[in-house]
């Protein structure tokens, strides 16, 4: 594992701890860290989150993060051994939902498909 890697997931280990027990928002609730991308010149931070429910969660999740970004950057200076703290920002990861529309997309197909076959 590379030294990026590496600072991307103890920076993920920490946004992830921090949100779960730290952070007192209820719209974090449901709020799972997917991934971290650090910038290679360590000044950025790009944490990837999925949230469970609709877009009216999601949109709630992301003004909940984006107002307790400043908490969370400091936390994760002070943990994460690095010399300069990157600036955080949070994207919504809709690899999940893109996922789950693909299973069923494929779970239709193949009804269809065993469907036309029992015409036969």
């Amino acid at each position: 594992m590379g030294r990026i890697e590496k600072v991307n997931q103890s920076v993920k280990e920490e946004v992830s701890q921090i949100i779960q027990f730290e952070v007192k928002d209820p719209r974090l609730e449901f709020v799972t860290v997917t991934r971290v991308e650090v910038s290679r010149d360590l000044q950025h931070a790009r944490v990837f989150f999925s949230v469970l429910g609709d877009a009216a969660k999601a949109e709630d999740a992301l003004a909940g993060l984006d107002s307790a970004r400043g908490f969370i950057r400091r936390l994760v200076g002070k943990r994460v051994r690095m010399r300069y703290t990157p600036e955080i920002d949070f994207t919504l990861d809709r690899s999940l939902e893109y996922n789950i529309n693909i299973e069923n997309a494929i779970e239709k197909v193949k009804d269809e498909f065993a469907k036309d076959s029992s015409n036969d």
